[in-house]
């Protein structure tokens, strides 16, 4: 595939405007999201640019033997994929671009959190911005702005949007999930490559972050934890479920968490929110791999007792992610849950504190129960309450009071500011 067959990428504009100011950039993510080739096509074909590919075994011996001589170059940018391999490099970095504080020295890539590493180094603090490289998105897949966030926080409750898409369109786009590899397979061959990623994932980044007891154990829990997308991530629940020690099991949440397979997301609570429960909602990255660990096909997911609702909310909550990488809005994500179980599956605040709430249905109707978690979450915010929506699989935007909506999900990925 060359360059012109590849779908642009929203990180490949940040990545560059960072290089701009900063002397280091280190592009984050899981394995496969593209990494390699958005860092390819940042750095050109230019001859001040060098690359290190530390997952070639001769590279990697070079740059564990003699880390300073590795890094060491008078100019230009140094892209080096896969950092986490040799961290042992970093100090060096450091010291370089402490010499030379010229901006674009060095541009990393990474597939675990490795600035949670416990045996790193001092990790170029205020030298180093980092750049999260998810799978796509889907206005990446179909060219749309991606601009959700920012619409929400402009208009408010005039946002409006209409589609033709049905359920079933979007129970196709959970089960294909955002890894480009996904994108080009079949249904039966995806499911190969999902199968194989995690096997991957299992046997080489999380061993190479802590030394696990058994391997069946961990895919054991993966399948659980598919199960438990979008609900309350409660570690001895789980454990009690799973076998696994409570200790042991935290240790794996942490693991899974570094290699960006599964996220959590916090629980919102206000000052005057006395009744808000404080436990994080689990979510896996991508919609896909959790499918594919539940055994769910887009007719079985389309079936009275499948899993749409959950696999919808985890879908759009990681859409919503993604839009927070490059967002001009500075938003955090939560969920919010009261004592008395009000729910709203996802709370977008900005720093000056106004606030949006977002409920997902995997209906093409809404009642009007469905949005008692967002009236809930308006009366405790009262003026800072931009908007509520609820995202739904029906076709056109419906008004359910002076600040809610009932709005199409493709206006995820459809609509901007």
């Amino acid at each position: 595939m060359n360059s012109r067959d590849l779908l642009p990428r929203r990180a490949e504009a940040l990545i560059g405007e960072a290089l701009m100011d900063t002397r280091v950039v280190l592009v984050n993510g899981a394995r496969q999201t593209g990494k390699s080739t958005v860092t390819r096509l940042v750095g050109g074909s230019s001859s001040d640019v060098v690359f290190r590919l530390l997952d070639d075994p001769a590279t990697l011996r070079a740059a564990r033997a003699d880390p300073a001589g590795f890094v060491d170059r008078e100019s230009g940018l140094m892209i080096i994929d896969e950092i986490q391999l040799a961290p042992e490099l970093l100090r060096p970095i450091k010291l370089t671009v402490d010499l030379d504080p010229t901006p674009g020295r060095f541009l990393l890539t990474g597939s675990s959190r490795i600035l949670a590493l416990r045996t790193l180094p001092d990790a170029l603090p205020g030298r180093m911005e980092v750049i999260e490289l998810w799978p796509f998105s889907q206005g990446e897949v179909d060219g749309g702005p991606d601009r959700f966030v920012d619409a929400a926080f402009e208009h408010g409750p005039a946002l409006d949007h209409s589609t033709t898409l049905r359920r079933r369109d979007y129970l196709e786009r959970v089960v294909v999930g955002g890894f480009p590899e996904a994108h080009r397979r079949t249904p039966r061959r995806r499911s190969a490559f999902f199968e194989s990623y995690l096997q991957t994932l299992i046997e080489r980044d999380v061993l190479q972050l802590a030394s696990i007891e058994r391997h069946g154990e961990m895919l054991k829990l993966l399948s659980l934890l598919a199960s438990r997308a979008g609900n309350l991530l409660v570690p001895s629940r789980l454990a009690g479920q799973s076998g696994i020690p409570r200790t042991t099991l935290t240790r794996y949440l942490e693991l899974l968490q570094s290699v960006f397979l599964i996220k959590s997301i916090p629980a919102w609570s206000s000052g005057s929110t006395h009744r808000a429960v404080g436990t994080a909602k689990l979510a896996f990255v991508d919609s896909g791999i959790a499918s594919h660990l539940l055994g769910q096909s887009v007719a079985r997911l389309d079936e009275p007792g499948g899993a749409a609702g959950p696999m919808l909310e985890n879908f759009v909550a990681m859409e919503i992610a993604r839009q927070l990488t490059w967002s001009d809005e500075r938003v955090r994500m939560f969920h919010y849950r009261t004592k008395d179980k009000v729910e709203v599956d996802v709370v977008l605040e900005t720093p000056d504190g106004r606030i949006v709430g977002i409920e997902v249905k995997a209906g093409a109707t809404v009642r009007s129960e469905d949005l008692a978690g967002l009236r809930n979450l308006e009366a405790a915010v009262g003026e800072r309450f931009v908007a509520g929506y609820v995202l739904y699989t029906g076709k056109q935007t419906l008004p359910y009071g002076p600040k809610l909506r009932a709005v199409p999900m493709e206006a995820l990925w459809r609509l901007a500011p």
